[in-house]
């Protein structure tokens, strides 16, 4: 008989989708316990906190498991072609001007936001957003940088980019999860006022009602009975990319780190463009995007991007697994770099929502699929009306296309705060 912790990744697998179907089935219950208590935890915060307690517990053993870096590089790729062939960038568009606009507004705060919370921070406890080499807290916060512009999979494309600690990866996941989920817990409680918040920001709501009627009309003209073959098709298209986008990512780093000496020299931030993770992201989101213009994007209709969100809750899953919730209390004020953070996203939403006019709709689906991604903004738009839960993907979608460059970005602008 095996001792603990268990060490078999086909043992951990098992736990983990226990974990994943435990949250998912009681989240269904909407009454009693379960109903209340869902209202208060969010659902990712628990696919997160179960498979990080089994860590923390000494049940099972993270460092001698594969299963983070099968997720990563496997089905990580697969989630992004598959969420990303749905994209309808003309549909985007017709969404308006004042969606796009909050959407943009929300990933330039997390840009922004967390250069500014690094400079703040450092005045009165520099300790905190200190370190070196790979144990820099800056490098840390580009995971959340990428987390809260596209979501999981732009998160680890940053910690494989950017090289973070993997032993304190688990200080930032809480971060990211206990600051992103505040936010959105002030966003829900918004939804039940947003007549009044429309009414204070002046916004014109008729746009939203047509919005609904056309979002409608489009789910029901796409959706179908899902068979044996759609499924086939939908594993081969996200597959075969993710072998196109390994072979590309691979070569066309090599050629980079060939090419350019700054690329060669691991000291600077602009090595990581030498990454061939990176570049996988990168390929397999652009064939995504390739394939929406094709007739593959009518999987859609088929649950390509419900495949595609199974995939990132198993990676999800897989890094809650590598959290130590004991280490926690070790550098408690992250979660004021993370506070300060999310409040300057909340405010440059709301001053701009109130310049522009732009109703409650738009700045909340806008700033979820920012910082929750694919997980949680059709779950914000669904609040205002079913029929609108893809425009929560189609933003969200987007999230993914410009959460790894605007991540980067924002990590080489927090490299250079903390430095000052």
């Amino acid at each position: 008989m095996n001792q603990l912790p268990l060490t078999e990744d086909t043992v951990i697998f098992g736990l983990l989708c226990l974990c994943l179907g435990f949250v998912f089935y009681t989240s269904s219950i909407k009454t009693g316990f379960w109903g209340k208590f869902y209202k208060i935890i969010p659902t990712l915060l628990m696919c997160y906190m179960l498979p990080a307690i089994l860590t923390s517990t000494g049940l099972i053993s993270e460092k001698d498991s594969n299963l983070y870096y099968i997720a990563s590089r496997y089905l990580l790729p697969a989630a992004l072609v598959l969420l990303t062939l749905s994209i309808d960038l003309k549909a985007i568009l017709n969404l308006g001007s004042k969606a796009l606009i909050m959407f943009l507004t929300g990933t330039a705060g997390i840009i922004i936001g967390g250069p500014i919370a690094i400079l703040i921070v450092s005045i009165f406890s520099p300790e905190t957003v200190g370190g070196s080499d790979f144990d820099a807290v800056w490098r840390g916060l580009s995971t959340i940088a990428g987390s809260w512009i596209g979501g999981g999979a732009n998160q680890a494309a940053m910690l494989e980019v950017f090289s973070y600690n993997p032993k304190k990866f688990g200080d930032m996941v809480l971060v990211d999860i206990v600051v992103a989920n505040i936010w959105m817990a002030i966003i829900l409680l918004g939804i039940g006022r947003s007549k009044q918040i429309d009414k204070w920001l002046k916004s014109d709501t008729s746009a939203i009602e047509t919005l609904k009627e056309k979002v409608s009309a489009y789910t029901a003209k796409i959706t179908r009975v899902t068979t044996l073959n759609d499924y086939i098709i939908m594993l081969c298209l996200a597959f075969t990319a993710v072998g196109i986008a390994h072979f590309a990512g691979n070569h066309f780093a090599e050629f980079l780190e060939a090419s350019f000496e700054v690329i060669r020299n691991k000291q600077k931030a602009l090595s990581s463009l030498g990454s061939k993770f990176l570049w996988m992201v990168v390929f397999s989101t652009v064939i995504g995007i390739v394939l929406s213009f094709t007739r593959a994007k009518n999987y859609e209709g088929a649950g390509a991007s419900k495949i595609g969100g199974l995939f990132i809750y198993i990676l999800v899953a897989t890094i809650g697994m590598k959290m130590d919730l004991r280490t926690f209390l070790e550098n408690p004020g992250l979660i004021l770099v993370g506070l300060i953070w999310i409040s300057i996203h909340a405010g440059l939403l709301i001053l701009v929502a109130k310049l522009i006019k732009a109703p409650y709709f738009f700045l909340a689906v806008g700033s979820q699929a920012n910082v929750g991604g694919a997980a949680s903004a059709p779950v914000v738009a669904a609040e205002f009306h079913p029929s609108l839960t893809s425009v929560g993907i189609l933003l969200a979608v987007l999230g993914y296309v410009v959460g790894t460059a605007g991540a980067y970005i924002c990590g080489l602008l927090m490299e250079i705060a903390a430095n000052v």
